[in-house]
């Protein structure tokens, strides 16, 4: 049996829900500093979409997961904790191998099961059926090496599978979400919720420097303040570069979190600078401030339009899947094979953090040698070293 044919356009779709896009990216911003608003904001991707509810799911490197759902899919998700539908979860077992053979970061569930396997499937047709679901769209983020993120939005069976146009709106969505997640994964992890905000942060052990909108640093934590003073500096008050390329893109970040709707439509991405202090770089992530009530987070946030959080590059620690990605054009998935080879890892070492199979994995890197120009594994390793991502 065929699937059904792919719906409308690119085009179409950005002129019939911009609205609901920028929508998103506001709460998805808004949950960023306060990590209480994030089932209200994964209801804002869902209602981008018109669906029923979406869904984060996060891993840490010691195997420990969460997860946290809007609210439409409260009653699903304490079934499927309760009735131990993971064990049957077939979307999850195979979204592993599927997310790494694929061309982009998004799945759908074309890629996992077929049609007659979507009407057998206990999974299908018994847990999402019974609680009026029937397809997702998915993609895998990476705000931190050592945490892995998957956002998916939940779709009713009759209003069929999402388009290509839809994916991609989903994947632009997962930079917002991974970008606000930057800080927000930190905040859920120190239980922010319980404690004020400037003492959260003042815990983190990257850097967070709150800004005004002409770059004026109104809060730095002590990680900041180590961080600040080589390459990335605070002169005149204000959050800069020392050398020219990364302080006019700093400045163009930050001028731009200050901007309405139009500044929230591009994905975003980091600014590096060299710490030679270091004998590395520095990422600096600009995250725009979106919040209508401050006051329910704090007034540390009164006057700030975007907070930089900076993250310092380790000799010995992963690389940053999602600046390789960034970096050499790469899918995520492909970036997160390369970041563990080019530490050293063989293939199968590497498939067996990841996931997935040695034959996957060898895949994979064949593709990112491709894309990159490369034949060997040294030279992947050599690559990173030049370019200080690791």
């Amino acid at each position: 049996m065929r699937w059904p044919a792919k719906q409308e356009g690119r085009d179409a779709l950005e002129q019939r829900t911009p609205a609901g896009f920028v929508a998103a990216v506001e709460a998805i911003y808004e949950a960023a500093p306060a990590p209480e608003r994030w089932p209200a904001a994964l209801q804002a991707i869902a209602d981008a979409f018109g669906d029923v509810g979406a869904h984060l799911i996060y891993q840490r490197e010691d195997g420990a997961y969460g997860t946290i759902c809007s609210p439409g899919l409260d009653a699903a998700q304490r079934d499927y904790e309760a009735g131990q539908w993971w064990r049957h979860d077939v979307r999850f077992s195979r979204s592993l191998e599927c997310g790494a053979i694929s061309r982009s970061d998004t799945v759908s569930d074309r890629d996992i099961a077929t049609l007659e396997e979507m009407k057998s499937l206990p999974f299908y047709a018994q847990f999402l059926r019974s609680h009026g679901l029937g397809w997702f769209g998915g993609v895998g983020i990476s705000p931190d090496p050592r945490v892995g993120v998957a956002l998916s939005v939940q779709r009713a069976m009759e209003k069929g599978p999402l388009s290509e146009a839809e994916l991609d709106l989903l994947s632009r969505l997962g930079r917002h979400v991974e970008n606000a997640l930057r800080l927000g994964i930190r905040l859920i992890n120190a239980e922010a919720s319980q404690q004020a905000l400037a003492d959260a942060l003042t815990r983190l052990g990257v850097g967070v420097f709150l800004l005004a909108g002409d770059g004026r640093v109104l809060f730095a934590n002590p990680a900041g303040q180590v961080l600040a003073g080589d390459g990335l500096l605070v002169s005149g008050g204000r959050l800069t570069a020392r050398a020219e390329a990364p302080r006019e893109m700093l400045r163009a970040r930050i001028a731009d979190a200050a901007l309405g709707d139009a500044a929230l439509l591009a994905a975003p991405r980091p600014v590096v600078v060299q710490d030679r202090q270091r004998d590395g770089f520095l990422a600096v992530h600009v995250i725009p401030v979106r919040m209508a009530d401050r006051g329910a987070v704090e007034a540390l946030l009164a006057d700030v339009v975007a907070i930089a959080v900076v993250t310092s590059s380790q000799v010995d620690g992963p690389a940053d899947p999602a600046l390789v990605r960034d970096l050499l054009g790469l899918t995520l998935a492909e970036a997160r094979v390369t970041a563990l080879v080019g530490m050293g890892l063989a293939p199968r070492e590497a498939g067996e953090r990841l996931g997935i199979t040695e034959e996957t994995a060898r895949t994979t890197l064949k593709r990112v040698f491709q894309k990159t120009g490369l034949t060997r594994q040294s030279e992947l390793s050599a690559l990173l070293a030049r370019m200080a991502v690791r």
